[in-house]
């Protein structure tokens, strides 16, 4: 059967490498785009030509069920994230709903993980967390992860959990300039530390572009479609290697 994925968060960074990659392996793709997205017609162009569908169901209990019963996918790519910058310039225009990592991060991703568990087609469900993440911090963009990460690993789902570092490149339409040093920063020492035998510390905490990300996580979704992985940058980068 071909597998046939549904992508949340589809027009970020990592997502659109996803809906790439996943056809490029043969698999269906199923592009969500919020309904009220201003670019709404560039991504229908945009991943049409890729010979991906583009689905805009709004974010709502009722909806996001019904959605995913209808569709049957196989997989579920969970890439959902806002940054502090976006928070605040979305309180600052007096928006109506929030966005910060609690609405965003976690509650829209704990609403996909909900429709996927009530579906009861129990798909793969791939999420993207991030390296360090855990329910005890007291960082918020970490915590929130480490709390759906926890929900999904007594969902009963099958699932790939990814922990990278740090994920940018020159590709990246948003510029985050501190992101961007401070990774090429991490991957110079890393390299020094490589040179002493410590690649498998270099391929853990080093960055990766949203590529090699989202291919990473589409051959490892599609290599086990009933497993529970937890993969870290060693694993991610492996993947690509075959």
């Amino acid at each position: 059967m071909t597998p046939r994925a549904f992508v949340a968060g589809a027009t970020g960074y990592t997502g659109r490498a996803v809906v790439a990659s996943l056809i490029a392996h043969g698999a269906e793709a199923i592009a969500h785009v919020r309904p009220d997205s201003s670019a709404l017609a560039h991504w229908r162009d945009r991943f049409g030509s890729l010979g991906a569908d583009v689905d805009t169901t709004p974010w709502a209990e009722s909806a996001m069920l019904e959605t995913i019963t209808r569709l049957r996918p196989t997989h579920i790519f969970a890439l959902l994230g806002t940054t502090r910058k976006r928070a605040r310039g979305a309180a600052a225009a007096g928006a109506k709903t929030r966005e910060d990592y609690e609405a965003i991060d976690y509650g829209l991703t704990a609403m996909l993980l909900r429709a996927a568990v009530d579906s009861g087609l129990t798909p793969h469900f791939t999420y993207l967390s991030a390296i360090g993440a855990s329910v005890k911090t007291r960082n918020e963009y970490v915590r929130v992860r480490g709390r759906v990460q926890a929900e999904l690993m007594v969902s009963g789902l099958p699932y790939l959990i990814a922990q990278p570092s740090f994920i940018t490149g020159d590709d990246r339409d948003e510029p985050r300039p501190l992101e961007r040093y401070g990774a090429k920063a991490v991957d110079g020492f890393l390299k020094a530390v490589a040179v002493l035998g410590g690649g498998r510390i270099r391929d853990r905490y080093g960055s990766m572009t949203g590529t090699e990300l989202g291919d990473s996580l589409v051959r490892l979704a599609l290599a086990s479609p009933r497993g529970r992985v937890v993969a870290d940058g060693v694993a991610l980068r492996a993947a690509r290697r075959g």
